[in-house]
């Protein structure tokens, strides 16, 4: 710490850059410092230091690790309070620039693998970003030696030295029951569980945190099953979905949507507090959705769309610009490649010509005259064949009502069993559209993305960046991904964006389908973690966020420069 203080006071008013020589490893009284990276400039992108501070020094509990889901919920537990002393103490440091900003990587509503706070047995490692002070761009020493005397010391002092290790086996005790919902899910074959209490509604549009005077969620009583969870003496009850096919109904503004909304990030845990603790779904759920003007690139959406005019090929389709109908083909196609086992669509996002063609349309529009299958008349064979359930709101269509194993009816966000009621109507009233003849569904095919499809050049050096939480600048190009819905935090689009810079730097593409690829990034994630794919592994990581593999397929799918072959 003297040796730092030292060299400060040498370079006050001198040249910015000066601070380059700053880098390096300084011991503190309770952490040791690290200085990985200098910016160049004061406006420049800020400097990236690790605190480490020694179990000796904070102790680390053997029982805090002893599951990856028990570790994970450590460090988001741990990071919330550094994130909130952080906020407390930004800019408490003055200067030209980024001069005194410090900037942690602190979690959301959801509980995610970061890069921010990582924990071992030995010790507990802090990545923060910092922005040297500066006058101009000149060195501002005394500022410095407040940043890093008085306003980092306070940092981990009410943060890491001051949360309680009742306050973390909070943290472990929740992450314990959510792991034990999960595993009663799959030994019950439920795909979702909404616990009875649960706060689905958000705040708004742009908050994700839990509306204050929502209606508690109540299952139906047909729907409603009780679990033993651990560190609980009563057990949970709520409703689950089974596999298959579930309809959600009801008139508008009455919760369908926010139901599917709650099931679609209920493939992430949640922090305690958040109304949706204990909303959980099946981990290989995916949201699928229309999207105009979509790159689509050698996806066979033959199984949904043929006989397209001009003879275009849909067994290898490709298009710059996706309209409604190829593009929700693409997206169930290239989700079922990923290893989407449940699929969620909502209407109200869906092209109305894939999901459905009704009596009076087919008969002014001959069969042969429509290249479209619609979802309806494939929705069952992707259920009995091959296992794939859909959790759909549907507020148009009663035909739907044919096809669907149960129906849930939201009125007034409370949800009811109406599956018995829907086969009375279907009795009274059959269904009168003709169900489209049904040839084999044709399976995914096995795509391989050619290495050239990942161009990272720029100005002579590979580059890459994260530009918000739906765009990625790969080299000079693009990718935009702007509905992929259930990608829900910058650090995990960021963690996208080293994982494209990992596969064009080793070459990974080469001789491997998209799902063996996939696999193998699973697999490192788990093994080495996220570090592991950036190029400073040793060093700060980065402000990263585990995605989940249908995250990082839909971006790949989205490159305008993706280069594909099928086998």
């Amino acid at each position: 710490m003297k040796n730092l203080l030292q060299q400060l006071r040498q370079l006050d008013n001198k040249s910015y850059k000066g601070y380059k020589s700053i880098q390096g490893h300084y011991q503190f009284d309770d952490y040791d410092l690290y200085i990985d990276y200098v910016q160049g400039d004061p406006f420049a992108t800020p400097s990236k230091i690790r605190v480490v501070i020694s179990g000796n020094r904070r102790s680390i509990r053997p029982e805090w690790l002893q599951t990856r889901t028990r570790k994970v919920a450590v460090e988001d537990a741990i990071a919330r309070v550094v994130g909130k002393e952080t906020d407390r103490q930004s800019f408490s440091v003055k200067g030209s620039g980024k001069s005194g900003m410090i900037f942690f990587d602190r979690p959301g509503q959801e509980v995610l693998e970061r890069t921010a706070l990582q924990i071992s047995p030995k010790a507990i490692t802090i990545c923060i970003s910092v922005g040297l002070p500066a006058n101009g761009r000149r060195i501002n020493a005394r500022e410095a030696e407040k940043l890093f005397t008085a306003t980092i010391p306070s940092i981990i002092k009410n943060s890491i030295f001051k949360i309680t290790n009742s306050e973390i086996e909070t943290a472990i005790k929740l992450a314990d029951q959510q792991e034990a919902i999960l595993n009663e899910m799959k030994r019950q074959n439920w795909i979702a569980f909404i616990a009875n209490g649960s706060i689905l509604p958000r705040e708004s549009g742009i908050r994700n945190t839990p509306l204050k005077h929502a209606v508690p969620f109540q299952s139906p009583k047909a729907s409603e099953v009780s679990i033993t969870i651990p560190h609980q003496a009563h057990p949970l009850k709520g409703m689950a979905i089974k596999k298959g096919i579930t309809l959600i109904v009801g008139g508008g503004y009455h919760g369908k949507s926010t139901l599917l909304k709650a099931i679609e990030r209920g493939v992430y845990f949640h922090q305690k507090g958040d109304g949706r603790e204990y909303v959980l779904t099946d981990p290989d759920a995916v949201k699928i959705r229309a999207e105009d003007g979509r790159q689509v690139t050698a996806v066979n959406i033959s199984s949904f769309i043929n006989n397209l005019p001009n003879a275009q090929d849909t067994v290898c389709f490709s298009t710059e610009n996706a309209s409604g109908s190829t593009s929700q083909a693409a997206n169930v196609m290239e989700a079922l490649e990923a290893g989407a086992k449940t699929l969620l669509i909502d209407e109200d996002t869906s092209a109305t010509n894939f999901m459905i063609r009704d009596y009076r349309m087919q008969q002014l529009v001959s069969q042969n005259k429509e290249p479209i299958t619609p979802f309806i008349d494939r929705i069952k064979q992707l259920s009995n064949q091959f296992g794939i359930s859909t959790i759909l709101v549907m507020g148009g269509s009663g035909d739907y009502f044919s096809v669907a194993d149960s129906v849930v009816m939201m009125d007034e966000y409370v949800p009811y069993d109406v599956t018995d009621r829907a086969r009375v109507i279907i009795e009274k009233h059959p269904i009168e559209r003709q169900v489209r003849a049904q040839s084999g569904f044709n399976e995914t095919t096995n795509r391989y993305f050619q290495p050239e499809s990942l161009k990272l050049e720029k100005a002579n050096r590979m580059k890459i960046q994260a530009k918000g939480l739906y765009q990625i600048v790969m080299g000079k190009t693009p990718i935009t991904f702007d509905y992929t819905e259930q990608l829900i935090d910058l650090s995990q689009t960021r963690m996208i964006a080293e994982i494209i810079h990992y596969l064009a730097r080793t070459n990974d593409f080469k001789h491997k389908s998209l799902h063996e690829v996939l696999d193998e990034i699973e697999r490192q994630l788990d093994a080495v973690g996220l570090a592991s794919f950036t190029v400073f592994k040793n060093q700060h990581p980065g402000d990263l966020a585990r995605p989940r593999r249908h995250e990082i397929a839909a971006v790949l799918n989205r490159m305008r420069t993706a280069i594909v072959k099928q086998k």
